[in-house]
């Protein structure tokens, strides 16, 4: 049984080439996807769960993680639905995405499809945002999820993800508000944050998601790190993070949270496990598209002794 499941939507990928007007680069993508690659790059047993397309995107994206050897045994292909994806453009202010997703096999995802034995056997589990926001059967599956995982002692971590184009403010707060009391770790954004709560102070950040029930918050900054609390009074530590030569941000964040998980997941204690993934999403910014991008954990370890 993996050490690792996580529930959510993978995607194919058209990155535009910056150079070449009009050109796109095929890859893979979808934040839970992203991580589990990420974490299996590390070196940690992962399973996903999820539902796919019958079509050559739902073939690559099995054949992808077979190669990186994440269990596949809790993921569907759907006859009647396809693998969903999304577009990429770099500017000046970023990356900006565009989606082909409705009704996709992911938005079929119910309770169903997780083996709560599965669960039971983890060390920790992971959803997002976009799990949740995807549908409401997904929404479902995800809490049930959480709750078997609560009640099996196995810990739990939270990506907040919010996408607007899913859903509204109000029904994304009504989702984090039952799935936080459920969970361990939770990684929000600055910018999530900004627009779940509708500020940017970094403590009032923290003391709301403690508040609402998350134990850990490990608030992500991009390139001026992470601030890490333990609890609710206790004290914060931020975490710088590694410059590099930033090419594309994609799924630099969910790197980020798929390497902390994997090394905790092997024994690191937090801070250590912290710092490692700091440098991974920052390798992973270092080039195009998403799961492409994710360093192996040999890269990432040099990375670091480099910069001892």
């Amino acid at each position: 049984m993996p050490d690792i499941l996580s529930l959510g939507e993978p995607m194919w990928e058209m990155s535009a080439i910056p150079s070449e007007p009009g050109k796109y680069t095929l890859g893979f993508g979808g934040d839970t996807a992203n991580f589990c690659v990420a974490a299996a790059r590390q070196g940690a047993s992962v399973g996903y769960i999820t539902r796919v397309g019958n079509d050559p995107f739902g073939d690559e994206l099995r054949a992808i993680w077979k190669q990186e050897g994440i269990d596949c045994s809790q993921v569907t292909v759907d006859q009647h639905a396809s693998t969903g994806g999304y577009f990429v453009h770099h500017g000046p202010d970023g990356h900006t995405f565009s989606y082909a997703r409705c009704g996709s096999a992911a938005s079929k995802l119910a309770p169903g499809d997780v083996d709560m034995d599965g669960v039971a056997n983890a060390q920790f589990v992971h959803a997002s945002g976009i799990t949740q926001a995807i549908s409401a059967s997904a929404r479902l599956a995800t809490l049930a999820m959480f709750q078997e995982a609560r009640k099996m002692g196995v810990t739990t971590a939270f990506d907040a993800n919010f996408r607007p184009r899913l859903w509204t403010l109000s029904e994304a707060q009504a989702a984090l508000a039952e799935i936080l009391p459920l969970t361990d770790y939770f990684f929000p954004s600055l910018e999530d944050a900004v627009a779940l709560l509708g500020s940017s102070d970094h403590d009032e950040i923290l003391r709301w998601a403690h508040r609402s029930g998350a134990q850990v918050v490990v608030l992500k900054l991009g390139s001026e790190g992470v601030k890490i609390s333990q609890g609710e009074g206790a004290d914060v530590m931020q975490m710088a993070s590694f410059p590099v030569d930033t090419l594309d941000a994609t799924g630099a964040g969910d790197c980020f949270a798929g390497a902390v998980i994997a090394r905790m997941a092997m024994g690191d204690l937090m801070l250590d496990a912290v710092r490692y993934a700091n440098a991974a999403a920052a390798l992973t910014t270092t080039e195009f598209g998403a799961i492409a991008a994710i360093p192996v954990r040999d890269v990432v370890k040099a990375f670091l002794l480099s910069r001892v």
